[in-house]
């Protein structure tokens, strides 16, 4: 399956190749611009629903998601399991429940996102449902791209592509890394 995926990606234009900054400040020669891909609403509703059926399993009530880049896998995957979905947004740098949104005690959720490299997004995510009361009872991803370096989250991780793509700290960047202009695509 991932490799039909990887395919969408490359077609869409989603994985690009060059030199980039992630959001954990980590440099990298390839990044993964869901939107591109998650622009396409039939290929969303397809991707999305691949992941929801490998979490069909997972007891849940809703879903949620950070934003920016999770709100369409998140909404995609709770119209795929029939449960609603809400998400948590950057208030002064940091992800916190807004809108109206609620959690009820003992409201088990599934966390949706589009792709994990340290996972500190979804742990931020999955640390607000539990100061809410609420509880994570499974985690889905598109693209892992973590090599296996993610936080233990205590639930049933998911993802459709698992990549170990290679990431370094600023001060050791391999020279043809070094030798290419830095870009910055994710959302900010």
């Amino acid at each position: 399956m991932s490799e039909d995926l990887l395919a969408l990606f490359r077609k869409t234009g989603a994985l690009l190749d060059g030199h980039f900054v992630l959001r954990s400040g980590l440099h990298s020669r390839q990044f993964f611009q869901c939107a591109l891909l998650l622009q396409h609403t039939d290929i969303a509703a397809d991707v999305c629903g691949r992941l929801a059926d490998k979490l069909r399993a997972v007891d849940c009530d809703a879903v949620v998601s950070p934003a920016l880049g999770g709100i369409i896998v998140g909404q995609e995957v709770g119209r795929a399991l029939g449960k609603r979905h809400i998400f948590v947004e950057k208030d002064a740098g940091a992800l916190v429940l807004r809108r109206g949104f609620a959690i009820r005690p003992n409201e088990r959720f599934i966390v949706a996102e589009d792709v994990v490299t340290r996972g500190g997004r979804v742990q931020e995510t999955v640390d607000i449902v539990r100061a809410h009361g609420g509880q994570v009872s499974g985690i889905g991803v598109i693209v892992d791209r973590s090599g296996g370096q993610r936080p233990d989250y205590g639930c049933p991780f998911v993802s459709l592509v698992e990549m170990n793509v290679e990431t370094f700290p600023a001060d050791q960047l391999p020279n043809d890394l070094a030798g290419i202009p830095a870009i910055k695509p994710g959302s900010k």
